[in-house]
C-alpha cells in the first residue's frame, strides 16, 4: 500500500502524456467547409488557402520620416551641404507633381511618395532653413529615410499562408495589401456537458450539501468561446447512461467536437468512460499526467470525444494540454502547443517517477516561477491566481 492513486496496477502501463498527443494529433481530423467572409471580420478565423497580395505595400517609394528630400547624388564630401528648395512640398496623399531638379532639395512629409530626383531624405531635426536654402552638417546614408516600393509585401507574392489563425496584425496586413475578403474554414462547433447528480446550476435552490454547482461547464464553454469555436451547451446530465449516450448522439449530430466532465474515470457512476469503450473509439483513456489521469479520448459518431476528469482543476489543465492544440488542428491550423519558458523554480518539491505534473504557477517580479500552495484538484482558487503552468517531466525529479 503505497498511498498512491498514481501507482500503477498490476499488468496496466499509463500511456505517458507525449505518446496520447500523438496518438491524437494522428487521427483527429481537419473541418473540410470553406466560407468567404470579409477581412473585417475575419479575426480569429483560420486561412482555408494562401493569400496573395494584391498591391505591394508600399506601393510606390516614400519618405518614413519629416524632413527635406533630395538625391544623394547631388551632395559633396564635404563637411557642411547647401541646397536650394524648389516650391512646394509633398505630402501623403498629395504627391509633389514635378521633379526635383539635380542639386535641390524639397519639403517633404511622413508617407508621402518620393518625387522623381529624390532617394535620400533628412530628418528636420538634423537641418536648417534659411530663406529658401536647406543646410545639413556631415554627409547622410545614401537613400536614408526613404522606404522601397514593395519593400514589405510585393503584389502577387503570398502574404499569409493556408492555416493562418487570423489575428489583428494579419487584418491590417490584409487590408493594407487592397485584400477585403478571404477563404476560411467555417468555425468548429464544439459540444460541452457535465455529468452527475450532484451538479446544479448556480442560482438554483439546493437542497442540501451534497449538491454542488456546475462549474466545468461555464469554465469549458467561456474557454473554447475564447478560441473562436461556436460551442454548443449540452446542459447537465445525472448519472443516468440511456440519458448520456442519448446526450453523445444529439451533441455529434450538432458539433464536429465534444467536451464532457465528469465520469471518465472506473468507478460505479463513471457512464461515460464506459460507454466510450463500449460503443465508442475509446483511443486512450489511463494517461500519465497529475492532475487528469482519467482523460478519456475517444470518437463518437465520427466526432473526436474528450472526456474530461470532473474536479475543475483537472478538467481545464487537460482541456489546455489537450483539447486546444487538438481544436487548432481541426480548425485547419496547424497542431499548436502553448509557449514553453525555462526559468528558475521559486519553489521545492519532490516529484515521483512515471507522470508528467502541471502545477498552477504564476512569476514573480524577478521572473521566477511560485506555484500556488496546494496541489489539490478541487480548488479552483487557484487557476484564478495562476497565470500559467509549470509542467514538470515525466521522470523523477528534485525540484
Amino acid at each position: 500500500m503505497r498511498n498512491d492513486c498514481f501507482a500503477l496496477p498490476p499488468g496496466v502501463n499509463w500511456v505517458p502524456v507525449d505518446e496520447a498527443k500523438e496518438r491524437l494529433r494522428a487521427v483527429l481530423p481537419t473541418v473540410s467547409e470553406v466560407e468567404v467572409v470579409s477581412v473585417r471580420d475575419g479575426s480569429g478565423r483560420v486561412l482555408s488557402q494562401d493569400v496573395v497580395a494584391l498591391r505591394s505595400n508600399p506601393p510606390a517609394p516614400n519618405s518614413a520620416v519629416d524632413g527635406y528630400g533630395f538625391a544623394f547624388s547631388a551632395l559633396s564630401n564635404v563637411e557642411h551641404q547647401s541646397l536650394p528648395l524648389v516650391d512646394g512640398r509633398a505630402a501623403a496623399g498629395v504627391p509633389f507633381s514635378g521633379a526635383v531638379p539635380e542639386g535641390s532639395a524639397i519639403r517633404i512629409l511622413t508617407g508621402a511618395i518620393l518625387p522623381d530626383g529624390v532617394d535620400t531624405v533628412v530628418l528636420e531635426e538634423d537641418v536648417q532653413i534659411e530663406g529658401c536654402r536647406l543646410f545639413l552638417e556631415g554627409l547622410p546614408k545614401s537613400r536614408a529615410n526613404a522606404r522601397k516600393a514593395g519593400e514589405d509585401v510585393l503584389a502577387g507574392q503570398v502574404a499569409l499562408k493556408q492555416g493562418t489563425a487570423l489575428g489583428p496584425p494579419d487584418i491590417a496586413l490584409l487590408t493594407a495589401l487592397g485584400i477585403s475578403t478571404v477563404s476560411v474554414y467555417r468555425k468548429l462547433r464544439v459540444a460541452v456537458l457535465s455529468t452527475g447528480d450532484e451538479l446544479v446550476e448556480a442560482g438554483d435552490d439546493i437542497s442540501g450539501d451534497h449538491q454542488i454547482f456546475d462549474a466545468n461547464r461555464p469554465m469549458l464553454l467561456s474557454m473554447f468561446e475564447r478560441l473562436g469555436c461556436e460551442t454548443v451547451d449540452m446542459g447537465r446530465l445525472g448519472d443516468d447512461p440511456a440519458v448520456i449516450e442519448e446526450a453523445l448522439n444529439r451533441a455529434s449530430a450538432q458539433a464536429d467536437v465534444i467536451f464532457t466532465s465528469g465520469g471518465a474515470s472506473a468507478g460505479d457512476e463513471d457512464h461515460v468512460s464506459r460507454l466510450l469503450k463500449e460503443k465508442g473509439n475509446l483511443a486512450s483513456w489511463r494517461i500519465a499526467l497529475k492532475p487528469g489521469r482519467p482523460l478519456a479520448l475517444a470518437v463518437w459518431n465520427g466526432a473526436p470525444v474528450f472526456g474530461l476528469p470532473g474536479n475543475p482543476v483537472a478538467a481545464f489543465v487537460c482541456a489546455l494540454v489537450f483539447g486546444t492544440p487538438a481544436l487548432a488542428k481541426i480548425s485547419g491550423a496547424s497542431w499548436q502547443e502553448p509557449s514553453r519558458f525555462q526559468v528558475p523554480a521559486a519553489f521545492q518539491k519532490t516529484k515521483k517517477q512515471g507522470r508528467r505534473e502541471f502545477l498552477r504557477a504564476r512569476l514573480t517580479p524577478e521572473g521566477h516561477a511560485e506555484v500556488f500552495q496546494s496541489e489539490g484538484s478541487g480548488r479552483i482558487s487557484g487557476l484564478s491566481w495562476a497565470e500559467g503552468l509549470v509542467e514538470l517531466p515525466d521522470g523523477a525529479a528534485q525540484i
